[in-house]
Order: C-alpha cells, then structure tokens, then sequence
C-alpha cells in the first residue's frame, strides 16, 4: 500500500533542515576530537576543495557549526599516524572526507570502478582500458617505494596543460584511488594528494569489516543523506552521496515500506519530498553562521532556493567584470534565514580578514550589522588574522 503523505509547512521544513544540518545548538567554548568527529559524523562528509582564499572547503563547515576550533583536529584525524585515522578520502559528494566507518559502504563504488563499470569518471576508465600495464607498474612502484605523489613517479610523465590536464602518472593513481587500492596517506605542500597502498593507510579494524551488499551499502548511504537534510526530494537524497538514478529510486521504495523515510509534501516545494522520522522539528532555531560555497546546507542550490529563497551561485569561476558578489562569497545565516552574502578573503600578509557584505531586498541591515560583525571578528580569530577590513553593508 502507497505510504500516506503528511504535510510539512515551509517554516517547518526549513527549521528541520537546520536542525538536522547542526545549526540551532549553541557553539561550545572548547572543541575537543569527539565534538568534531560528531558532527563529521552528524554531515556524512565533508566536501573537499583546493582554493585556499579564504580556508580550504572541508574546514568550513566545522567552523559554521562549533566557532574557534583548531584545524589540526581535523589534519590529525583525516592525515594522522594509522591510529588516529578517523576520516578517509574517497568521491563521495564530489573529492570528500569521510567517517572512517563509511569505508565498508562505499566499497561497491570501489569494486565497479575496478570492474570499469562505475558511473562518471569515465576518462579515468578510458585511461585503464587503454594503459593497463602502466597502472600495474605504478602500483608495483608504490608498493615497493612507499607514500608517493603523482610528481614523485619515476615515470609519470608530464602535465597536459594547466588545471586539470594530468600526467599519464596522475590519471593512474587517480584511478588506483577510484578503484579503493591505494588511498591518501597525506597532503603536502600546496595540497597535493600523497598516494599509499590502502592496507598501510586504514586501520585493519576497518578494512577487516564486512563488505555489505550494494543494495544494502545504498541503503545506509540514504538514511545518512536523509539524516544529515532532515526532509529532502529524491534528487536531494540521491546527489548527496551521488548515488544513481536507478539505485536511489529502488532503495527509497524500500526504505519507505520499511517506514525509515516518511514521504511528505512541502508548502512550496514543487517534488514529493521525504522525512527522517528521527529529525527534530524544532519551533525556532536561533543560529548564526557564514556558510562555504560547499557546505553540505547550501552545496545544491536548487534546495537553498526552495528552503530560504535564497538564489546563490558561486562565481569563482565568472570574469571579473560579470561578478554580481564577489569571488568566494559565503551565504549569512541569522536564525533561521539567510540574510546576506559576504565576499571573504584572508589577507594572511597583512594579517586581516578583508569583507564585503550585502544584505538581501526586505531584511533590516541594521538587525544584521552586529551578529555581522562578532562572526567576522569570531573568522579572524580562527585564522589567526588580527584585523577585520569591511565595507559598510550594501544592498
């Protein structure tokens, strides 16, 4: 029988949103390991990006939610010795750390691309079909050398060109990595990615679990998705994890019969919609916030537009002249909607944190000037920047 569909008002689903994303619970004085770890474990991931203008994506979000906590927590727990790993890379919502548990249950992912039957990446499949022994020497040479960059190779070839035009030697490691034999053992230098056999990266605990079936592995994927948005559609659930069309739409059937997702209909929202039937529906939620590009609230923006009316789009990559913001522009949240956007930069040679603020039409700049304020002064406490350099707020 077709589950009844409840009701959700767009307050309501907008307050269980940021109570599920972490927001609405007051930052503590000290953050230790274990908050961090819990509220990695509350997003499911963090997505990680290269530009470094403000702060590498993946610390972001931490700061949103807990304030002035120290990055190294999160360096030693996704880049430490073997026994501290509590985190691990793998494509996930985009290049993305994940809990170390998370392993397990996306090692159907790992084992399709081995088989060269994944989804996407399908330059890395070109490259194996067609470069098959050279990827066995590369994985001979880190066997037997031990943690190496791509640049390390001994025979890795040159660089196609700038951004994303590999070597021979990156798109083999990469693809190493797609298919879950080697992993990141670290960062180094200007981030570049330090390739090692998975068995002497991963704890044994966690590479000795079993290896649940793809369906179920789907299956737990979605309750996280479902766990960390509180009420999403379908696309919302599925591009969390990126999972596939296909798959998405058999598990959530049958997480529905199951009753471990609720469908509802949102005031609004013009797609069903589904609920954790564990999510809080708190009657207010009193957070402040700036938000990376990439946080997991606002990362799809059609869902940041039906939740807070909010169009957002990222223009790092527009010309100058067509930027309606800035370059890296981080969404306010004040209670429980997005009041303004922020165009950030941390000036780390002159020691201040440089900002341009914009309030969105119908908000009272003059409600937001003073929570404005102590969160840029909170940001550059963070970073370590002495000064805060704002233009006045504009329209």
């Amino acid at each position: 029988m077709r589950a009844r569909r409840e009701k959700l008002s767009a307050d309501a689903a907008r307050r269980i949103a940021l109570a599920a994303s972490g927001f609405g619970t007051a930052r503590l004085q000290a953050v230790n390991a274990g908050r961090m770890q819990r509220c990695i474990e509350r997003l499911g991931l963090l997505q990680i990006d290269s530009v470094n203008v403000l702060a590498r994506a993946h610390y972001l979000p931490l700061f949103s939610r807990l304030g002035n906590y120290s990055q190294a927590l999160l360096d030693r727990a996704a880049w430490g010795r073997k026994s501290q790993r509590r985190l691990f890379e793998f494509w996930a919502h985009e290049a993305s750390l994940l809990p170390i548990d998370s392993h397990p249950l996306l090692r159907w992912r790992m084992q399709r691309a081995a088989s060269n039957a994944g989804d996407g990446k399908g330059k890395l499949h070109l490259f194996r079909k067609e470069k098959t022994a050279f990827i066995d020497e590369v994985r001979r040479e880190i066997a037997d050398r031990g943690p190496l960059a791509a640049s390390d190779l001994n025979n890795g070839g040159k660089a196609r060109g700038a951004w994303w035009g590999w070597s021979d030697g990156k798109y083999a490691v990469e693809w190493l990595f797609f298919a879950g034999e080697v992993t990141t053992a670290t960062r180094r230098g200007n981030f570049e990615r330090v390739y090692d056999l998975t068995e002497r990266v991963l704890p044994v605990e966690v590479l000795k679990r079993p290896t649940p079936v793809a369906e179920e592995a789907q299956r737990e994927l979605l309750r996280r998705s479902a766990r960390a948005l509180g009420v999403a559609t379908e696309f919302d659930l599925r591009d969390y994890f990126r999972l596939g069309v296909a798959d998405t739409k058999a598990r959530l059937a049958e997480l529905v019969e199951a009753g471990e997702l609720l469908p509802v209909t949102v005031e609004g929202w013009n797609r069903p919609a589904y609920l954790d039937p564990q999510a809080r529906m708190p009657r207010r939620v009193e957070a402040r916030a700036l938000l990376a590009p990439f946080d997991p609230l606002v990362w799809e923006r059609d869902r940041t537009h039906r939740i807070f009316d909010f169009f957002y789009r990222i223009e790092i990559y527009t010309p100058l002249n067509k930027r309606n913001y800035g370059y890296y522009v981080l969404p306010f949240l004040l209670g429980e909607r997005l009041v303004g956007r922020v165009d950030l930069k941390a000036d780390r040679a002159n020691g201040a944190l440089l900002a341009k603020a914009h309030v969105e039409p119908g908000i009272d700049k003059r409600k937001v000037e003073e929570p404005l304020r102590d969160e840029l002064r909170l940001m550059a406490d963070w970073l370590g920047l002495e000064r805060v350099i704002r233009t006045p707020l504009a329209r």
